[in-house]
């Protein structure tokens, strides 16, 4: 073998070895031959012309995301700052428009992004855009999809990620919030003292109810007692009118005795000197005559009416 055979074999080897070249999954390359499209190469082991073709350039068939920030105004005059992703892809099919078309798609799809929003935002107020950011979404996809497929690009998906006020728009949202819940807090404290105030007033006027329905059957057996006792005192020769006034003097020193029994009582009856009862006794019967009386002259009044 000469001298000069090595380095021609060397030179052969290298180009052999050049002309092959591997493509990775979810991938395309160009190959150009002499400047000029030549083919478009997908995943696996392929082949070219060594110093002929070239591969220009290589595109990933993946999906890919592009977050776009925003500043725009809404219609209430309130400057906030839109997250944009963008999720997109190269269609397997027009590889050859996506390279060839397009030097930078990042910056084409951001100006759409741009464009949308910025028609879009202003036409609402900033609580319509927290409420309506699908429908922002929707229609940067729907734009974006009519723009980049002519250029080899698939519009996947479009999300508005995060929709940021001014600090000082925050804070007054924050503080109106605050005031809406401490309203609503009073208006729960409010209607439980109000429930708790009628329950309190039901509870009472039932305790009423059945206190006076208790005394009127206290006094319903007194009268009763009283009755029966009239009835055995008249068996014995005492009218009525005298057996009332005993019975109520006989109430009277029954109740002295009660008050004498207990130490820490401070209840004062009053009279209690020693000819109360005797004149407690004759002021019952005088009134019970008195009463007779004009019950008498009224009964005769209204007969001389009737005669009249």
């Amino acid at each position: 073998m000469s001298f000069f055979s090595v380095p021609i074999l060397f030179i052969v080897i290298i180009l052999l070895l050049s002309s092959f070249f591997v493509i990775k999954q979810q991938t395309a390359a160009i190959v150009e031959r002499f400047g000029k499209f030549q083919s478009i190469r997908h995943s696996g082991l392929q082949l070219k012309i060594p110093l002929v073709d070239k591969i220009s350039g290589k595109l990933s068939l993946k999906i890919q995301q592009l977050d776009v920030i925003v500043e725009t105004k809404t219609l209430d005059d309130v400057f906030v700052k839109l997250k944009v992703s963008v999720q997109y892809k190269v269609i397997k099919e027009k590889v050859y428009e996506a390279f060839y078309k397009l030097d930078y798609p990042h910056d084409q799809i951001t100006s759409y992004v741009f464009d949308v929003v910025r028609a879009e935002v202003p036409k609402m107020r900033l609580d319509d855009v927290f409420v309506n950011k699908d429908d922002i979404a929707i229609a940067v996809k729907s734009e974006l999809n009519n723009a980049m497929m002519e250029y080899g690009y698939d519009i996947i998906k479009t999300l508005v990620t995060d929709i940021d006020p001014d600090a000082q728009v925050k804070e007054a949202m924050n503080r109106i919030n605050a005031s809406e819940r401490e309203k609503v807090a009073a208006q729960y404290e409010g209607d439980a003292q109000r429930i708790l105030i009628v329950e309190k007033a039901k509870a009472e006027a039932e305790s009423k109810r059945l206190q006076g329905q208790g005394i009127a059957d206290q006094r319903r057996e007194i009268a009763r007692g009283l009755e029966e006792s009239v009835e055995v005192l008249n068996k014995v020769g005492i009218n009525s009118q005298e057996a009332s006034a005993l019975i109520v003097v006989t109430q009277h020193y029954d109740t002295l005795q009660a008050i004498g029994a207990d130490t820490n009582s401070n209840l004062i009856l009053l009279p209690n000197s020693p000819q109360a009862g005797s004149d407690m006794l004759n002021n019952m019967v005088a009134s019970f005559t008195a009463s007779n009386q004009i019950g008498e002259a009224m009964k005769n009044a209204k007969n001389r009416k009737k005669n009249d």
